[in-house]
């Protein structure tokens, strides 16, 4: 399905009916990332809406800058397009950053909040730099620099062994990306602030994911959401690296079934 907001055409897909529960992808994803929980949790009883960030799978963009506030605009967009008042949001990786954006210019709109292998800091002056250059690179290359680069630390050290053809699946989707959307991302991922500070002031109730063999955001950044977050419980997979919800479905579904009975 697409929905025609801020001016661009957005995909997304909702499925089941009840407790919206809306899931941000990371980068440079999409939201095909979602299906394991798409299926199941529709099956419990949720509303599961998928959308695909602008310039992200099957999401147009346009020509102007783009920033994390643009993102959660489009979210509160998409919500106002489907007459949802407030919906349980899960935010991975970048998804995690949008979210973190919502809590703050946009709160009335969450009712709970899912960080999925996320950090609240900003980047330091060298991730910055990475940023800066697959940007360059994908300006003159398209998406496969961002692809191969990302390809390497989105996994478990064993799972490109064991479930090859997933990781061939995921590294589909990130060649498959729009290089602006690439562009995009990683500008706005340079540019966001340090939501650090943020954390003690969000009241929501919060469910903190993170995966053992994370190798692109390390362990300790779910601890520090964990504590800064009033209201949080904390929850560490293992066996599973940053597509910790891919590798791990069953824990992962379990896992965010538990938080959503309990709310």
């Amino acid at each position: 399905m697409k929905a025609d907001i801020n001016g661009i055409s957005l995909a997304y897909s909702d499925r089941g009916e009840g407790l919206p529960l809306m899931l941000i992808h990371g980068f440079p994803l999409c939201r095909k990332m979602w299906r394991p929980q798409a299926e199941a949790l529709a099956k419990a009883g949720c509303r599961v809406i998928t959308p695909d960030l602008r310039g992200f799978g099957e999401s147009g963009t346009d020509s102007g800058p783009v920033s994390m506030d643009t993102y959660a605009d489009d979210v509160v967009a998409l919500l106002d397009y489907l007459q949802i008042d407030k919906a349980i949001i899960g935010g991975m990786s970048m998804g995690g950053y949008v979210l973190l954006n919502l809590l703050e210019r946009h709160p009335a709109r969450v009712h709970a909040a899912i960080f999925i292998v996320t950090k609240a800091g900003a980047d330091d002056e060298a991730g910055r730099e990475k940023r800066t250059a697959l940007a360059e690179g994908s300006r003159t290359q398209g998406s496969l620099p961002v692809a191969d680069t990302f390809r390497k630390v989105l996994f478990a050290p064993g799972t490109e062994t064991e479930n090859l053809e997933l990781v061939d699946e995921v590294y589909g989707w990130m060649k498959a990306t729009l290089p602006q959307g690439t562009v995009d991302g990683l500008i706005a991922m340079r540019e966001r602030k340090d939501s650090i500070p943020l954390l003690g002031s969000i009241s929501h109730p919060a469910l903190v994911i993170g995966a053992d063999q994370d190798q692109a955001i390390p362990l300790e950044n779910a601890h520090i959401l964990a504590e800064g977050l009033p209201d949080a419980e904390l929850c560490i997979l293992h066996g599973a690296g940053h597509m910790v919800n891919l590798e791990q479905p069953v824990a992962f579904n379990d896992t965010i079934y538990k938080f959503l009975t309990e709310l």
